[in-house]
């Protein structure tokens, strides 16, 4: 490492270093962390369109802006947003620029544009350096190795005014330090790629010629279909590798072969490497490409934890740490060690409230500040902050597992969308999801992709449909069976369904056999559908209709 390099790296965790200091004053007083920043944030934008309309000069307390400012969605906010778009900040921003608009993931309806600016990005990029500090802190080791993660597009394409929209990580990608940058695999240009497979295929291209200690993409299923990528194209890698090439099979915009172009030189010495291992093992796994691996940085919580079950056959013993709840509306936890969902309120930087699960369709619920959150209690969150979003139902169904100081613990459970009720049992995604991992764990199996939905074999007798891929289960587990174990965990996790069961308003669950390669097409339809990126998609476990 270089002088400059060095200085710069330790600018950079000094910096962090006093972040996490400051965050570490402020959960042990996170009433006081958090009025303090709901009035900060009312008193900077009262001028401001919103502001007028809500009355931001007449707040004082949180009664004052409870009663001025009703629980929002997108929906009463996107007429403020509209102008925004159209070059209009006043309408949400006193003085300030609008960097981009950050695009949902699109999973459950069209994407919608949440403001970006220049303080936003500014607070995302210390989180998630601080995130990256404490995790290094815990793998000193793996700090001098690359990292790996897929780069996605910050500007898919602007607003009338001329105003970035893609996503936020690309963004800060493009924007990153050249230490920081130094230490990826893939470049900033790798966003602009649009065919998934070419971005996986330079991901290993790419990180062949280097050692990798992390892999690093929210969505768990990302990651392992990167994996399983590498196994398919083992061949054309390694020929690659040897003669210095970049496959022709993918299409490739002109920034990525300029940045390709110096690094294209036959390496023998890695390809007989890699050629030795592979004929060995007779596979092209990461935890034996890559014997640093240390460290997976995904999702954890909710209905991600059933991909887990496959990590170690690609990653071996790398530990595994949790991201955060993290959307393009905002960072909602901060976890600080591996092996868990939980993570501590990011009180910070956003405003919080929570809203009880069981009242969040009565016309005048309970609502909670962080203090008040009870260990065990499920709640739907309700965020404020500086992308000019006012106790927004983001809606997220989140679990308080206890307390980091004196602000809460948080593990996701599951969109309140990811709910079903035939007959009065509401099955939630957390409950399949839970259902699902007891269910492979007990009959020693892994499974890649999976959906449950209700289907009405009779009128009289609905019942739910696991949707699986024969190639997945069949021969290598009585399927009758495992289907019967996954209805005993659907018993005990939920009463209600038990009850349904019970008394055979609801059947027991049948395996469903969809083609082989169906769920890969069926997320490329709901993503061609919707816009959303691949590395943002998530495909739900639970479904309202039968997926075919």
């Amino acid at each position: 490492m270089g002088l400059i390099s060095a200085i710069a790296q330790a600018w950079l965790v000094q910096r962090t270093a006093r972040d996490l200091a400051r965050y570490g004053r402020a959960i042990k007083r996170p009433r006081e962390t958090q009025q303090q920043f709901l009035l900060d944030l009312i008193h900077r934008e009262q001028t401001t369109g919103y502001g007028r309309d809500h009355h931001f000069n007449e707040i004082r307390s949180v009664a004052d802006f409870r009663q001025r400012v009703p629980i929002s969605t997108y929906t009463d906010l996107e007429p403020y947003i509209e102008r925004v778009k159209q070059g209009d900040t006043g309408a949400l921003f006193h003085q300030q620029r609008v960097v981009m608009f950050a695009l949902t993931s699109g999973t459950t309806q069209s994407r919608k544009f949440i403001p970006v600016t220049e303080r936003v990005l500014d607070q995302y990029r210390r989180v998630w350096s601080a995130w990256g500090l404490l995790a290094y802190a815990a793998h000193r080791k793996l700090f001098r190795h690359s990292r790996l993660t897929i780069v996605s597009d910050w500007n898919e394409f602007p607003t009338s005014a001329g105003i970035p929209c893609g996503s936020i990580s690309g963004m800060t990608a493009h924007l990153q330090n050249w230490v920081v940058r130094r230490g990826y695999v893939m470049p900033a240009v790798s966003g602009k790629l649009k065919d998934v497979r070419a971005k996986y295929y330079l991901a290993w291209r790419l990180g062949l010629l280097r050692t990798i200690g992390t892999w690093l993409s929210p969505n768990p299923s990302t990651l392992l279909n990167l994996a399983r990528f590498g196994e398919k194209y083992a061949v054309s890698l390694l020929r690659d590798i040897y003669n210095g090439t970049l496959s022709e099979e993918f299409e490739w915009t002109d920034e990525v072969r300029a940045y390709m172009q110096p690094l294209l030189k036959p390496n023998l010495e890695r390809g007989r490497q890699l050629d030795h291992l592979y004929e060995s093992t007779g596979r092209f796994l990461p935890k034996d490409i890559w014997p640093e691996l240390g460290l997976i940085g995904c999702w954890t919580g909710g209905s991600m934890g059933t991909y887990l079950r496959s990590f170690p056959e690609y990653f071996g013993k790398a530990a595994v740490r949790d991201l955060g709840l993290i959307a393009s509306e905002g960072r909602m936890t901060f976890p600080v060690a591996d092996g868990t969902p939980s993570g501590v309120l990011e009180i910070v930087s956003n405003y919080f409230e929570f809203v009880p699960v069981n009242e969040i369709d009565s016309p005048q619920p309970t609502v909670l500040e962080a203090h008040e959150l009870q260990e065990g209690g499920e709640y739907f969150i309700l965020l404020t902050n500086a992308s000019g979003l006012y106790r927004y139902n983001i809606h997220d169904v989140v679990r308080c597992t206890g307390f980091q100081e004196k602000t809460p613990l948080l593990e996701f459970l599951n969109k309140g969308s990811g709910i079903c009720s035939v007959t009065g049992e509401k099955l939630t995604d957390h409950q399949v999801s839970f259902a699902m991992t007891k269910t492979l764990a007990q009959h020693r199996l892994a499974l890649q992709s999976f959906a449950l939905a209700p289907v009405w074999d009779t009128p009289e007798m609905p019942r739910y449909a696991l949707f699986v891929e024969e190639a997945e289960l069949r021969g290598k587990v009585d399927a009758d069976q495992f289907v019967k174990t996954l209805d005993e965990h659907l018993h005990a996790l939920n009463i209600e369904y038990a009850s349904k069961r019970e008394t055979q308003r609801l059947g027991a669950v049948r395996i469903a056999w969809v083609p082989e390669g169906f769920w890969d097409r069926w997320d490329q339809q709901r993503r061609e559908k919707s816009g959303g990126t691949a590395e943002q998609y998530k495909r739900p476990v639970l479904m309202q209709q039968p997926p075919v």
